[in-house]
């Protein structure tokens, strides 16, 4: 008998929605981290534990519907099972699912890691009316098969220990591998024998062959290359001419590989599960008739986003609001009072630069956290996928799916949460873009600036101005949506197929697991970066007299005045859009310290009403809807893209279209005399 492994390395695998994660989160808990994979954006989790006098390393690995590198998920998949060789693979399938996730499997037995079959969600198949029989599923399948239940911790450790003992004794792995359909069988041992002494290690040649047959583009050019050139079989043909000789007269063979396997599945599933009555009508049937409903489900979203927003910003702005008051700005005094005697700048420093980057992070926690939760609540209830579904038709005009909606409506609260609700999308290029363009979406902080300044620019006009100044960036959003996605990102259309999983209990320990998870990557990520910004803005506004009108950032906004004079704005109003990118909101008080707001009583409105005319005003405005994020959405950009790149190309189109636009406002507002 081989001696016992002291170092284990488990991949855990599956389909998208079979609890995967949930089951990673109760073996590895908190000691785990999160990173991308080598040369990817896809997310990489790993995590270790100590279990049974073994070390363990449980690697994540995306989900995926099939080994086919059609995606990346599918690809790192499959790339890290053959290349990185792991003791073990846990594969987790969906009880209630049964049919679909052993497709998977049909895939991962023809690969040379033992494997593991978590068969999870058997409450919820007993909700539905099935009964799955995991000891004949284990005869049928000739692997170990275990019951679980991983949102209560059910089967859990029994799948631990299964993995434990298939390492340890490889000998007795002896799995019942599905076949390629009778009729095509000569064939796949034809490119068996024409392939073998070519294929690459450690990939197997029987699996190779499949691939061949069933097409794979990845797996076709890496034999293509290995073979060319070669003689092979007496004179049959040359390397890989010969094997495409034969796959061309076999076109169809894809058909017989995944008919074998299907049949196997059909196999399986007669043997171990037990279907209710015909017609039953499940919970799930039910609420779908109304929550996929074309009009019902419309309503249905908004009414659960606007209760998301609500309760983000209802609960959010007060803590929000407190942590400025009672940590942030008396943090500032304490430190003010305390070194009362120090050098100025060093006061200052600590005071509105440190503490202040400091308070941004900080204060943005209570709404990010209350976002995280409600997010979690709403995936792991199985509403989000149905969320999707409905608003996809709405978002294929910028070549995305229905859950970048998802994200850019979270804009409107505030961009951070937008940019990092954007993990829920798959689709690496459909992510990027949305990220890219979720900037736009008028947030709270914007729409306050508003509130203020159009009823002191426009009066009683002050309501149809602010509609416009609303729908200004939306529809920028969705043309610079349409041009990246025909433009930068290939123009690429993928049919939108999505799974909708059953309904079910949301885990609260699992979302509370996921709150704290993203949390600490916006601490670790953005929160730095939001830091390192924050001082350099300050500095920039305080050298080298200490006051802003001397400053650095003034004599920047005096070298922008040219620029200004195209959108009739002088350097004051130039620099409040700068201040902007620490925080939207400072706008306000810039201006206000610039004009000399508060002096001999002047207010800001009667300070800033006359000074310019209706088109320059509207012009400023525009400008600031669509001007660049703030550094906490960039910060937020960077960590979730993974490239300054990508960041600082959605910054400089914003920063250029906005300029632009308000170029364009106020040139034809002066060529047709408005408020001239």
């Amino acid at each position: 008998m081989k001696a016992p492994v002291t170092s284990l390395t488990i991949a855990l695998t599956g389909q998208p929605n079979v609890g995967k994660s949930t089951v990673f989160n109760v073996l590895t808990g908190l000691n785990q981290y999160v990173s991308n994979w080598p040369g990817k954006t896809c997310e990489q989790r790993i995590g270790s534990l100590n279990y049974a006098g073994h070390e363990i390393q449980i690697v994540d690995l995306p989900g995926t519907y099939c080994l086919t590198a059609n995606s990346i998920e599918e690809q790192i998949a499959r790339d890290y099972i053959i290349q990185g060789q792991p003791d073990v693979v846990a594969a987790v399938v969906d009880a209630a699912s049964l049919e679909r996730n052993l497709y998977l499997l049909a895939e991962l037995l023809s690969l040379p890691s033992p494997l593991v079959l978590g068969l999870n969600r058997l409450d919820v198949a007993e909700q539905q009316g099935m009964k799955v029989e995991a000891h004949v599923l284990e005869a049928a399948l000739g692997i170990p098969v275990i019951a679980m239940v991983a949102s209560k911790g059910q089967g859990v450790r029994e799948l631990l220990d299964a993995c434990v003992r298939v390492a340890n004794n490889p000998h007795e792995y002896q799995p019942k591998r599905p076949e390629i359909r009778a009729d095509h069988k000569v064939v796949l041992e034809e490119i068996q024998a024409l392939i073998a002494g070519h294929v690459p290690e450690p990939y197997p040649v029987d699996w190779v062959a499949a691939k061949l047959l069933e097409g794979d583009e990845e797996i076709t050019g890496m034999m293509q290359a290995a073979m060319n050139g070669s003689t092979h079989n007496g004179g049959k043909g040359s390397g890989w001419q010969a094997v495409h000789n034969l796959l061309m007269m076999h076109e169809d063979a894809f058909l017989a590989v995944a008919s074998g396997r299907y049949e196997w599945i059909g196999r399986m599933v007669r043997a171990a599960v037990a279907r209710p009555k015909p017609g039953r009508v499940t919970v799930t049937d039910r609420i779908d008739r109304v929550a996929t409903h074309p009009f019902w489900g419309l309503l249905i979203l908004l009414a659960a986003l606007g209760m998301l927003f609500w309760l983000t910003y209802a609960v959010g702005t007060p803590i929000q609001a407190w942590l400025e008051t009672n940590i942030v700005q008396a943090g500032a005094r304490w430190v003010s009072s305390v070194l009362a005697e120090a050098p100025a700048w060093l006061v200052g420093l600590l005071a509105q630069g440190i503490i202040a980057g400091v308070g941004t992070v900080l204060t943005l926690l209570p709404i990010l956290v209350i976002f995280f939760i409600g997010l979690g609540l709403l995936e792991d209830l199985g509403y989000m996928a149905r969320a999707a579904y409905v608003m996809d038709r709405y978002m294929h005009p910028m070549g995305l799916h229905g859950k970048s909606f998802l994200a850019l409506f979270l804009g409107f609260g505030c961009n951070v949460p937008a940019v990092m609700g954007t993990r829920v999308i798959e689709s690496p290029k459909a992510r990027l873009l949305t990220i890219l363009i979720a900037p736009l979406a008028p947030c709270t902080a914007r729409l306050s600036v508003l509130a203020l300044l159009v009823p002191i620019f426009f009066g009683p006009n002050a309501w149809w101005v602010t509609l416009v100044l609303i729908a200004l960036p939306l529809g920028v959003m969705m043309l610079l949506g349409k041009g990246l996605h025909e433009l930068a990102l290939g123009g690429e259309h993928h049919a939108f197929i999505m799974e909708l999983p059953l309904y079910q209990l949301p885990n609260l320990t699992e979302i509370s697991k996921g709150v704290w998870q993203r949390t600490i990557d916006f601490l670790q990520g953005a929160g730095t970066i939001i830091l390192v910004v924050s001082v350099l803005m300050w500095g920039l506004s305080h050298f080298p007299g200490g006051q802003i009108e001397d400053s650095y950032l003034a004599a920047l906004g005096r070298g922008l005045a040219p620029l200004g004079n195209l959108m009739g704005l002088d350097w004051q109003m130039m620099v409040a859009l700068l201040t902007s990118f620490v925080r939207k909101e400072n706008t306000i008080p810039t201006l206000a310290v610039l004009y000399g707001a508060g002096q001999g009583g002047a207010s800001l409105a009667s300070v800033l009403s006359g000074i310019i005319t209706p088109a320059a005003a509207f012009a400023f405005l525009a400008v600031q809807v669509l001007f660049v994020p703030c550094v906490a959405t960039v910060g937020t950009m960077v960590e979730e893209t993974k490239s300054w790149r990508w960041t600082l190309l959605s910054v400089g189109l914003l920063l250029l279209i906005s300029l632009t636009v308000g170029i364009l406002i106020y040139q034809a507002g002066r060529l047709s005399g408005w408020g001239m």
